[in-house]
């Protein structure tokens, strides 16, 4: 794909904290994100907020909680002077996390680093278990100090407070949602899997062009776990690529359809896409 290209450091020399958690079986999550943001040339770095056995679509699974293992890395990286150019948080698994990472980015975005955000809390019109009022309140403040705020429509919805139960919405209802987002400090928006006027789309404002935007796009009926972190993983490194925040929209939902259309047919689709025979596509840009 062609497009602007802004002059920026070297990638490698770009230093990318994920906050995420960490399956042994599935390419979800961190075990998604690396490989991909690390073979666009990255220097990644990663806080586990929880181990995980498999993906969860299994029905059995053991999570391993790590609030405390990431408190005291925190506090080790400060000692030790560790510092990142960016910062993209994913799941995060209880409300004590929340507020970590939520002091933790305030505090470094004041020292001008990145902040991405995709505010993981719930799908299909509900909220996950273990998602409180609280746990809400915390991600609206990791939200207000992000450049780029990623959230499915029922993270939206909880976040803004509107529309809550909503399943289809005009684009002056969207436009509001993406407002009482923008009014938590947050930058630039991009709410996926959006409903608009009948037409499933992506739906948001960029903070550069001082624009809102909608990019429609085909659903395809197929469930994988882990392609919302290949699409924040493909959609981040293109934007600290230099590249802008619509082109590198269109591109990263073009690639998870693609990714998605290819293993169609793929009889374990629970444990995710196979992204390494494909990463040469994916990070392809020029």
């Amino acid at each position: 794909m062609k497009g602007k290209k802004i002059i920026h450091p070297k990638e490698e020399d770009t230093k990318v904290l994920l906050i995420n958690d960490i399956a042994g079986y599935g390419k979800v999550s961190l075990a998604a994100m690396i490989p991909i943001m690390s073979h666009m040339g990255f220097s990644i770095y990663n806080l586990p907020t929880a181990v995980v056995s498999n993906t969860l679509d299994y029905g059995l699974f053991d999570i391993l909680e790590t609030t405390d293992y990431m408190k005291n890395t925190l506090d080790v990286w400060k000692k030790l002077g560790f510092a990142f150019d960016a910062i993209c948080t994913g799941f995060i698994v209880s409300e004590e996390q929340v507020k970590v990472v939520a002091e933790y980015c305030s505090e470094q975005r004041q020292n001008g680093v990145k902040i991405f955000v995709d505010p993981i809390m719930g799908d299909d019109g509900a909220l996950y278990n273990g998602v409180s009022d609280n746990t809400i309140t915390y991600m609206r403040r990791i939200c207000s100090v992000a450049d780029i705020i990623m959230p499915n429509y029922t993270e939206a919805v909880f976040l803004s407070d509107k529309y809550i139960g909503r399943d289809n919405v005009t684009e002056a209802e969207a436009r509001e949602i993406v407002d009482a987002l923008r009014e938590l400090g947050s930058k630039s928006i991009i709410i996926t899997s959006i409903t608009v006027d009948g037409q499933t789309c992506v739906y948001g404002y960029d903070d550069g062009r001082c624009e809102y935007f909608k990019i429609p796009f085909e659903y395809v009926p197929v469930m994988f776990p882990g392609t919302g972190d290949i699409f924040s993983a493909l959609l981040i490194g293109s934007v600290l690529k230099g590249r802008e925040l619509q082109e590198s929209t269109a591109f990263a939902m073009n690639m998870v359809r693609e990714l998605i259309l290819l293993n169609v047919d793929n009889v374990d689709k629970y444990k995710g896409l196979p992204i390494e025979k494909y990463l040469d596509d994916m990070t392809k840009f020029e």
